[in-house]
């Protein structure tokens, strides 16, 4: 099964977002800040990425942008799950043009299925 990472400074977050994706097969790691993530991805070659905006120290969008300019992070599919409903307004150019999707908080079962299985599409 597919290898999820999940990015969130908030441990209820990615326990409950872990959860939900290993209920439904996949494969998760986690990393509660960017410099985490970093590893995570050179050890573990994550499937796709969910990431939070904002988080202490590199914030997510600073991390997306770090990982665009890696060559091993360009074809990794990212979506950004956030509580900032300002995003939209202010960042969704930048993140269209990083090739990564923008969701809001909270996220549903059947939502973060749907927004997993988008993300692994773009791996076939």
């Amino acid at each position: 099964m597919a290898l999820v990472l999940i990015v969130d400074d908030d441990a209820s977050v990615i326990d409950t977002l872990g959860r939900m994706l290993r209920l439904e097969g996949y494969d998760v790691v986690t990393a509660p800040d960017a410099e985490t993530a970093f590893r995570e991805i050179q050890s573990s070659r994550p499937d796709a990425i969910l990431v939070d905006l904002r988080m202490p120290g590199m914030d997510g969008l600073a991390f997306i942008r770090r990982l665009r300019a890696q060559e091993t992070g360009r074809p990794t599919p990212i979506a950004v799950i956030t509580g900032d409903y300002y995003a939209r307004e202010t960042l969704l150019p930048e993140l269209t043009e990083l090739d990564v999707d923008l969701h809001f908080k909270p996220v549903w079962l059947a939502d973060l299925v749907t927004i997993t299985e988008r993300l692994l599409k773009r791996n076939d």
